[in-house]
């Protein structure tokens, strides 16, 4: 039997997506739990419909995002912390201590939930970490984590990231006739 999801269902799909699954499941859960609705040739052309304005809707936020992912990639964040004997911060590094670094060095807010990080940085060292910002657009930023000595050695050597220009801005100025 053919559902539409009306909700995220682990192993089966997302909210919106089209599913073939036995009668059984769907009659007896997916349906009365209100997961899924029976996909009618109306029903269909609805979801195919909002399907595609989500497809739409995600190619114009990427297109508006590319400059920043461009910005993005291969940044190099250089992050301070307290660090034990043994090379274990005294607490860790989160993806809010990475977003406000990113805020702070591009000017730009990033939200803290489109940071990937599966676990907080507990030891100093080197870490690639993905930011999501939206569809296929993944840039990979490098987060250093160092001792506040090595940090302020590493930022005096560290490039700063070239400022964005804004449309119409060139390198040479304009000439009035």
């Amino acid at each position: 039997m053919k559902v539409i999801l009306l909700q995220d269902v682990p192993k089966l799909g997302t909210a919106g997506s089209i599913a073939t699954v036995s009668d059984g499941y769907a009659r007896n859960y997916l349906i009365p739990k209100g997961l899924a609705e029976p996909a009618t040739p109306s029903r269909l052309k609805v979801a195919e419909q909002r399907l595609a304005a989500e497809r739409r809707r995600i190619a114009r936020e990427e297109e508006a995002m590319r400059s920043l992912a461009e910005r993005l990639d291969g940044l190099r964040l250089v992050i301070a912390a307290r660090v034990g004997e043994s090379g274990r911060l005294y607490g860790s590094i989160t993806a809010q201590d990475i977003a406000e670094k990113l805020q702070e060095t591009l000017g730009e807010e990033i939200d803290r939930r489109k940071i990937l990080l599966d676990e907080p940085i507990r030891t100093i060292g080197e870490y690639r970490v993905p930011v999501h910002l939206v569809g296929q657009l993944r840039p990979v930023v490098t987060v250093v984590v160092a001792s506040p000595e090595e940090a302020a050695a590493e930022a005096q050597t560290a490039p700063v990231p070239p400022e964005p220009q804004a449309a119409g801005e060139g390198g040479e100025p304009e000439v009035e006739e």
